[in-house]
């Protein structure tokens, strides 16, 4: 006791009859710190550096596919056929196919109009899509407005389609099964859809159909995402630039080298008989668009990515809003491999390469350790070695490892390469986040079947109410404040401490300032606050 007693960590007035205790719990310390904790720590250590090699290797690998693509210019239209749809005198337009187009929505108030009306706007023989809007709202308001806004492109000639159900049985699943149930959807081959934040352009069809009516194999083409609302604030920035490697890098290698990758939900074109072969739309998860996407490909359908082919879309910009999206893409992929791992072992309809492939890249690297390795080695496991320092972590492991595999990850936003140690920070505290909910869906317990819509803001933001409302409290404990994230900013904070007053390592410097990343978003002072109306 007196060691901490002179370097200060402990004052003197604690030197007293309870000092006792404080002597019984270092004892106890030093008896179990060499037969257990240090063994333990060193297994720790060793495991994360196994699991950090394989995400090395995992993102070499992609950065080297990428790097060929570019080079020997494997496009989309020279790995598959493509020949644009023309009007023909004589046969009309009765070479184009017949499509559907499904915007699902939930209380969609501040961007109904903006999906519908560009969804409307899409340049494709009236005569041959139907739009359809699965509106599942509860609010009576939404649902007269949405309903209102169908009808007046409906007086405009376009075949539009207001569907609501009895209830919300599967959510977004559940209205999308239910929208290809309908008599007149029996003559479209191919199926659109879009989220309701999300505005294809004019030629989406034109550019993406023509790939599913030559290549008979074809079960879906997937456009990218580009971001409106990116610049808005940092937390918008953060998830540009973690989204933007998802597209420029996963995306395009699953569909260069393997043809098959997750469905992203939206923005995306479906051959409905692809649909229908692999079991259509289920709700045992919540990513009904993986699931869909894993069985087609389980039973050799291809799919194919189109970088070029943008789609504009919102990014969650509340804190509260990005939490609950997080929880359901770490959560849902796991339960889901919890629930189809035996069925790709057992399937013989694809090569064991693929299977390898979805089992290993796909959900094991992707979906699973890298969400725990990153929360578990830089938040927990690298700061306790600070307070044992019999166990050491080789600077390849704790520096170089990381800093490689974060400029891969941050080089899809050349743009946001300034803002790289901030997305580090963010990251590992939304590890956190990503950890607890990927523990959810392979247990499956709690929350693991909780699907909350994410919220949209459209232009909500900067509206400006015509009267000043009364101030009402706006802070309220529950929502505001995050305790996982403070008790984790408490504990590097102290580690942060030892360190600097004991440890050999530095890593106090990293600790600190991981700590107070950890404090600023369990305070929830990050995003943007929405004005009250």
């Amino acid at each position: 006791m007196e060691q901490f007693v002179r370097s200060g960590l402990m004052p003197d007035s604690f030197m007293g009859p309870g000092d006792d205790i404080k002597a019984q719990v270092l004892l106890i310390w030093d008896l179990i710190k060499a037969p257990l904790v240090i063994p333990v720590l060193r297994i720790a250590v060793v495991v994360c550096l196994m699991v950090s090699l394989m995400l090395f290797v995992e993102r070499v690998y992609m950065s080297i596919v990428i790097v060929l693509v570019k080079l020997f210019g494997r496009k989309p239209d020279k790995r598959f056929k493509f020949e644009p749809f023309r009007d023909d005198v004589e046969s009309g337009n009765s070479d184009y196919p017949h499509v559907l187009i499904q915007i699902p929505m939930f209380n969609e108030r501040e961007v109904y109009k903006m999906s519908i009306g560009a969804a409307s706007k899409l340049s494709w023989p009236t005569d041959r899509f139907v739009i359809q809007v699965l509106d599942d709202s509860t609010d009576p308001t939404v649902k007269q407005m949405v309903q209102m806004e169908c009808q007046k492109w409906a007086n405009k000639g376009i075949n539009i389609r207001y569907q609501v159900r009895e209830n919300r049985k599967g959510y977004k699943s559940g209205a999308l099964k239910d929208g290809l149930t309908h008599q007149y959807v029996k003559d479209c081959e191919y199926v659109a859809i879009f989220d309701a934040d999300f505005r294809p352009d004019p030629d989406f069809l034109l550019r993406s159909i023509p790939y599913l009516a030559h290549n008979p194999e074809l079960a879906l083409v997937q456009a990218r995402w580009i971001f409106v609302n990116a610049d808005e604030c940092l937390l918008t920035r953060m998830q540009e630039m973690s989204l933007d490697y998802h597209f420029t890098v996963e995306q395009e290698v699953g569909s260069s080298t393997h043809a098959f990758f997750g469905f992203n939900g939206t923005a995306g074109v479906w051959r409905i008989a692809a649909i229908n072969e692999a079991g259509g739309w289920k709700d045992r998860t919540t990513v009904e668009d993986m699931d869909l996407a894993v069985r087609a490909g389980l039973r050799g359908w291809k799919f194919l990515y189109l970088g070029d082919l943008q789609v504009k879309s919102e990014l969650p910009s509340t804190f509260q809003a990005f939490r609950f999206q997080q929880h359901r893409w770490s959560c849902g992929p796991a339960n889901l491999f919890r629930k189809m791992f035996w069925e790709i072992i057992r399937n013989k309809t694809v090569s064991w390469y693929k299977k390898a492939y979805v089992i290993y890249n796909f959900f094991l690297i992707r979906k699973i350790i890298a969400h725990i390795i990153t929360f578990s080695f830089y938040c927990l496991i690298l700061p306790a070695t600070c307070w044992v320092p019999e166990v050491e972590v080789p600077k390849w492991g704790a520096v170089y490892i990381p800093v490689i595999i974060t400029v891969l990850n941050a080089a899809g936003t050349p743009r946001s390469m300034h803002l790289l140690m901030f997305w580090i920070l963010f990251e590992n505290v939304m590890a956190l986040h990503r950890t607890k909910a990927t523990l959810i869906g392979l247990l499956e317990t709690g929350r693991a079947n909780e699907w909350v819509v994410t919220e949209k803001l459209g232009d909500a933001t900067t509206k400006k109410s015509p009267k000043k409302a009364p101030k009402k409290p706006q802070f309220r404990l529950g929502q505001r404040l995050h305790m996982l994230e403070l008790a984790v900013s408490a504990y590097l904070f102290v580690s942060a401490c030892y360190d600097y007053s004991y440890g050999k390592t530095r890593y106090f410097i990293y600790l600190y300032i991981q700590s107070m990343a950890f404090l600023i978003m369990g305070c929830g002072y990050v995003g943007t606050i929405v004005p009250n109306s």
